[in-house]
């Protein structure tokens, strides 16, 4: 813990602070919500610090309290969380080794990934990322215990605007990586799939049918390739040199 002072700088620490501190009011979003969808105060403070996931954690929420199926959202938690795979394959030197490890993994999360790859310099990239996934470790059941607490209070959620807090941020998260086609294309089909099936099945199962969209993003891509390793026509069906064959 010293080294990481020692590394980061006063500006990197106030940025790591400021996620720390956003992902605090999310907290409080999704505490608050949690209890005024009828759930014990404990829960979203439990889940917070051993799921340590808010996608997953609201995803759990709201399925179960729409009425569905406690395994279908553990599922579409899971599905969620499948994200962490490539993340832990992207950074496999900033999580340590022995029983620090294990701390690191739990602690692997959206914020401390993308901080730590914004680092070139393998010792602040790792104190990068153990400072913020420290820090999201205290700052989202902080923040999910105060909403809890705040939701026993004020049962209605959307009378403070909490309720609109993560859908806010999850759109601000998507809408950029919509610029890319096959993401584009991939998000329309597993929202359609979701929303026309949402009245005929139980809750739950939408949001595990959405992943049909992967599947045309992986048709797109597989399509893309073909099309970058077809060679020139023009270049083959000529016998003399490049320049002529242009």
């Amino acid at each position: 813990m010293r080294s990481i002072w020692r590394t980061l700088d006063r500006e990197t620490l106030s940025g790591i602070a400021a996620v720390c501190l956003a992902v605090a009011v999310i907290g409080v979003s999704y505490g608050t919500t949690a209890v005024a969808e009828g759930f014990p105060v404990w829960l979203p403070v439990l889940l917070g610090t051993v799921v340590l996931a808010g996608g997953a954690e609201f995803l759990f929420i709201g399925i179960v309290a729409a009425g569905g199926n406690p395994i279908a959202a553990t599922l579409a938690g899971l599905l969620v969380n499948a994200r962490h795979l490539p993340y832990g394959l992207s950074v496999p030197d900033v999580v340590g080794t022995g029983w620090r490890r294990l701390i690191g993994v739990h602690v692997m999360n959206d914020e401390a990934v993308a901080m730590a790859l914004a680092e070139s310099e393998p010792d602040r990239r790792r104190a990068v990322y153990w400072a913020c996934g420290l820090g999201v470790l205290l700052a989202w059941p902080g923040g999910a215990a105060l909403g809890a607490l705040i939701g026993t209070v004020v049962p209605d959620t959307s009378v403070l605007g909490l309720d609109a807090v993560f859908p806010a941020v999850l759109l601000a998260l998507v809408i950029p990586a919509l610029r890319d086609r096959t993401t584009f294309g991939a998000v329309c089909v597993g929202t359609g799939v979701a929303v026309l099936s949402a009245p005929f099945l139980p809750a739950g199962l939408p949001v595990l049918l959405a992943l049909s969209g992967v599947v045309v993003a992986a048709i797109m891509l597989g399509r893309g390739a073909e099309d970058s390793a077809q060679p020139n026509a023009d270049y083959v069906s000529c016998d003399c040199g490049p320049e002529e064959a242009r």
